[in-house]
């Protein structure tokens, strides 16, 4: 229990210091000029935003009984989720064809930036698939695999 309260305060904590993060960032870019510079600060910014919702997740995980996804839900959210894996994987071949002719080096470096990025996009995703949705998921075999599995005879006659 001590331990669960311990990472319940972490990500508590965390979350403040990811909002404390935007927030300054989010200033600092007011006077930033140079384009580059703006936008990969601007894309830690969206980054420390993504990763308060993640840890308020996370919370919600730890502190509520989820609820399981409905078959119909899980048909939606795996047709999602599956979309974007090959949106992702086609961003991975487009980037990773053009890098090697790009010559200037700050295009490349954001680039390289953002190929990172999607495969990791791509990573996540397909974890997500793999954990998330089936974790949470009570298929209509599921229903029927605990209402008939400890019963004698499954309803036939002669029990």
């Amino acid at each position: 229990m001590a331990a669960k309260n311990s990472l319940l305060e972490f990500i508590k904590r965390q979350i403040e210091v990811e909002n404390e993060i935007v927030k300054s960032l989010d200033e600092a870019l007011k006077d930033i000029r140079n384009p580059a510079v703006k936008d990969v600060l601007k894309g830690i910014s969206l980054d420390s935003v993504k990763h308060a919702d993640m840890y308020a997740s996370a919370l919600t995980l730890l502190t509520v009984v989820p609820q399981a996804l409905s078959q119909e839900h899980l048909e939606r959210h795996r047709s999602l989720v599956e979309k974007h894996i090959r949106i992702e994987a086609e961003l991975i071949e487009k980037i990773s064809k053009i890098l090697p002719t790009v010559d200037n080096e700050k295009v490349k470096l954001l680039l390289t930036a953002i190929l990172a990025d999607e495969k990791r996009h791509h990573e996540l995703l397909k974890r997500v698939l793999e954990i998330i949705v089936r974790g949470e998921t009570i298929t209509e075999d599921d229903w029927w695999d605990v209402l008939w599995r400890n019963t004698p005879f499954h309803g036939a006659p002669g029990g």
